[in-house]
């Protein structure tokens, strides 16, 4: 049982994208179904150390306490959201939707719009029982709706006050009356929400403030400056994960460059009708039973697709079968797979469509735009931000077929980064490759994160592709420790990531100067500049003094890369 200890709203935070459940659910079910979870720790520990055996497992865990790694994984996403039944261990019928992948979406939205608070699950502090009365997701997807569109800063400052559904119409007068005092301070937004945030906090954590108790958990320093940046922050990370989770039902999008959400058009109808219709109360709030028996259900609550009319229509419109009667025939699940190929095709189709334009330099100051906007960390999601924008680059700047492995919701907007076991993106120019990684860290922790993958997925592709491939890596700013790294793997041939990788190191501010040189020079670099300046890497690390001298060659080339 959770416990609730800040009178903020509180989201599900772990795994930070929801259909990084599936296989850790997959795995518990298959493996352990049947036995006893709470308080074996010897099982958590053998789950979690199978789980990291796992070609789809990212990151790190607990060597020391794997037991306790396992219960992140399992105690909060898929119990709480009820995908899966830990005593024993089984999967649910709402699970057993969300596994199947054409089935997923709509099992987290039917999941998400039942999670509550408080809840068997989750029970508040008794010094703040009172304060919540909520469906958080459900609450703030009504809130996107109402005002149309919502900033990620007003999400954070004002839905996370949003514990209580009967203060919605307040909160929505809040976020209006803070949008005409940001008109009025222009050009000060910043020192703005800074005092809006700093007010909000303080009134928000009066009681600890007046007590005296703002030491925060990862500091022993007390200032009160310190304490409020802290539950910012906190504020900050539930927000990212609530907008996250949101995002993968497919009824929400981020507004480029990502500063705002809003309702997929296309799915506004479906939204309205969730309004309407799903309780926005908490139920079964201390019988357990009752309440296990409410959230595992497949079939609740009640969507717009559930009824067959709705359906049928929405399969014809949607292009997802031939005729009306050809609908009539299929059961509802079929129908659903149907119409979720036909938005992927429209998806596919919006993509598509985007490619022409960026082929065209249409969005290029925008492109570089947002390159300042992610270095000022003046955007939502700046990992995500990148790795779309890098795609955009280079898709603009030469004439090879692009591919990015993060994803796109039905509005054509970045969805989730690239998983953890792929490049970023993949450039195919025919009889060679280019593979881009993106990173924002920098330091030794850059080296240490993305040396090894980088390598690793340069070598995947030669093995797959049997062609060259290279690698281009971009970040605000690359570590000596990098540098080193990149410049040993042109000299060394290991035979793991298949001889010799060209790994090339760029900043940011190269690799948008690199594209200011395409769009300037008159023409459409062809495949052949692309491997010239790869090439080039190559032949000055064959004869370079050291590192150093072999980065500053390419970090030349790079300014002048098409000569």
């Amino acid at each position: 049982m959770a416990k609730i200890k800040s009178p903020s709203l509180f989201f599900v935070t772990s795994p930070r994208t929801p259909f990084k459940m599936r296989p850790e659910i997959e795995l518990l079910v298959r493996e352990f179904a049947g036995a006893r979870w709470v308080s074996n720790t010897t099982l958590q520990a053998s789950f979690m150390k199978r789980l990291a055996q796992l070609p789809e497992f990212e990151g790190e865990y607990n060597q020391k306490d794997p037991a306790l790694s396992a219960r992140d994984r399992i105690t909060r996403g898929p119990k709480a959201l009820g995908f899966v039944n830990l005593d024993p261990i089984s999967i649910t019928s709402a699970g057993a939707n969300f596994l199947d992948g054409d089935l997923a979406e709509e099992a987290l939205l039917r999941q998400l719009l039942k999670f509550q608070l408080p809840s068997p699950f989750h029970i508040a502090n008794p010094k703040i029982a009172r304060t919540f009365c909520v469906r958080p997701y459900l609450e703030i997807l009504r809130l996107v709706h109402s005002l149309g569109r919502l900033a990620f800063d007003e999400l954070c400052l004002f839905g996370m006050q949003l514990t209580d559904w009967h203060d919605f119409d307040a909160i929505v007068d809040a976020v209006r009356r803070f949008r005409v005092e940001k008109v009025a301070r222009k050009g000060q937004y910043k020192k703005f929400l800074s005092s809006e945030r700093s007010r909000i906090v303080s009134s928000m954590f009066a009681q600890e403030i007046a007590s005296g108790c703002i030491r925060t958990r990862e500091s022993h320093e007390t200032s009160l400056e310190k304490f409020i940046k802290t539950k910012a922050g906190n504020m900050r990370d539930y927000a990212d994960a609530c907008v996250r989770y949101l995002r993968a039902t497919g009824l929400v999008t981020i507004g480029n460059p990502g500063r705002t959400i809003s309702i997929i058009e296309s799915r506004r109808d479906e939204v309205e009708y969730i309004l309407r219709t799903v309780d926005r109360n908490p139920v079964f709030v201390v019988d357990k039973a009752a309440y296990c028996e409410h959230l595992y259900c497949a079939d609740a609550p009640r969507l717009l697709t559930d009824d067959r009319k709705t359906l049928l229509k929405k399969a014809v419109r949607s292009g997802a079968v031939d005729s009306e009667s050809d609908a009539r025939r299929q059961s509802a699940n079929e129908l659903k797979r149907r119409i979720k190929h036909a938005q992927e095709a429209r998806r596919a189709a919006v993509i598509d469509a985007q490619v022409t334009e960026l082929k065209s330099f249409a969005k290029y100051d925008e492109i570089l735009g947002v390159f300042k906007d992610i270095k000022a960390k003046y955007v939502y999601d700046p990992p995500l931000a990148l790795e779309w924008n890098a795609w955009r680059a280079m898709t603009m700047m030469d004439g090879g077929n692009i591919k990015a492995n993060f994803t796109f919701d039905d509005a054509g907007n970045p969805l989730s980064t690239a998983p953890g076991n792929n490049a970023d993106i993949i450039c195919d120019y025919g009889d060679f490759t280019v593979t881009v990684e993106v990173t924002l860290m920098s330091g030794n922790r850059q080296y240490d994160a993305e040396g090894e993958p980088v390598a690793r997925h340069l070598g995947d592709i030669k093995a797959k592709t049997g062609k060259p491939a290279y690698c281009l890596f971009v970040a605000p700013t690359i570590n000596p420790s990098s540098i080193s790294h990149f410049y040993g793997l042109h000299r060394i041939p290991i035979k793991h990531y298949g001889g010799k990788s060209v790994v090339i190191p760029l900043t940011l501010d190269r690799f948008a100067g690199m594209l200011t040189q395409a769009k300037n020079c008159g023409y459409v670099p062809s495949p052949a500049k692309v491997r010239a300046f790869c090439e080039y890497s190559m032949t000055v690390a064959s004869e370079a003094e050291d590192e150093q001298a072999w980065y500053d060659a390419i970090s030349r080339k790079a300014e002048n890369w098409l000569v």
